[in-house]
């Protein structure tokens, strides 16, 4: 990481002691943009950028999904991939009391309590993810396995093809 270049967050200082390696991309942030606007920003594929997603089981317990930018989560199947009853998004309040980051710049990575991570599977198909780096208008650039090693996300299939 070029740490001259790089916000200090709790994302960076995370990739940081992991040794992660990853560049760094800077966009306009856009309210209710999301990937469309990074992806376009930084002229890749909103495939290839991951969405940080926080969501609440029936409980209340939170966990994050990561998921393709032009893709959407079917909840039904997470649920059912999961074990659980039914889950929800996290309202925006929810979610920055879990992660401790606002929305638009969530990252999974340093979040404020350790959660529960879910990952698309097809995003370890990728060469390379551009992810949040715990600010808005930041994602990062990383190899998804980087995501294994220190997340230790469980794999699931519940992507949907967005309507856009």
């Amino acid at each position: 990481m070029e740490d001259s270049q790089a916000p200090e967050t709790p994302a960076t200082r995370f990739l940081r002691q992991h040794r992660i390696a990853c560049s760094v991309h800077f966009y306009t942030y856009e309210e209710h943009g999301g990937t469309k606007v990074s992806s376009r920003a930084l002229n890749v594929s909103e495939h290839s950028v991951i969405k940080t997603l926080v969501f609440e089981d029936e409980l209340g317990k939170p966990l994050i999904v990561l998921m393709h930018g032009d893709r959407k989560v079917s909840v039904k199947e997470l649920a059912r991939q999961i074990g659980v009853k039914k889950v929800s998004p996290a309202k925006p309040e929810a979610a920055k009391r879990h992660t401790g980051y606002l929305v638009g710049g969530t990252s999974p990575f340093g979040t404020k309590k350790k959660l529960p991570v879910y990952l698309e599977k097809t995003v370890l198909d990728l060469p390379l993810i551009y992810i949040n780096g715990g600010r808005r208008g930041f994602l990062v650039g990383i190899h998804p396995h980087d995501l294994l090693n220190t997340l230790q996300p469980i794999p699931v299939a519940v992507g949907l093809a967005s309507a856009s």
